[in-house]
């Protein structure tokens, strides 16, 4: 098995507010994703961050049956289009770490 995480920071342009929103709207559209992909085997995402010294808005926690899985998870049509339309374009740092179980 393979976890898939990753730590987005939100662009800092943006008020809390608008974070509030985007957030829900990336753990919608990830969550959504569950049942649609071959090899996805679970798939969260966390928006509620405690007001630490955390330096990422929020983080998605994935599993894969195996590499191959998560490299087809990278190219699917609907992880395409809510990374697209939820994800990159309010993100300004993305840190991923993939490793196996």
């Amino acid at each position: 098995m393979i976890k898939h995480v990753i730590l987005w920071k939100l662009r800092d342009d943006l008020s809390e507010q608008e974070k509030a929103v985007i957030k829900a709207g990336i753990k919608q559209g990830l969550e959504g994703l569950a049942g649609q992909i071959p090899g996805l085997l679970d798939i969260q995402v966390n928006i509620d961050a405690l007001p630490s010294s955390a330096n990422a808005d929020l983080m998605l926690d994935s599993s894969f049956a195996d590499e191959e899985a998560l490299k087809g998870y990278a190219v699917h049509p609907a992880h395409v289009a809510v990374a697209d339309s939820k994800v990159r374009p309010y993100t300004s740092v993305r840190t991923c770490l993939d490793y196996r179980l």
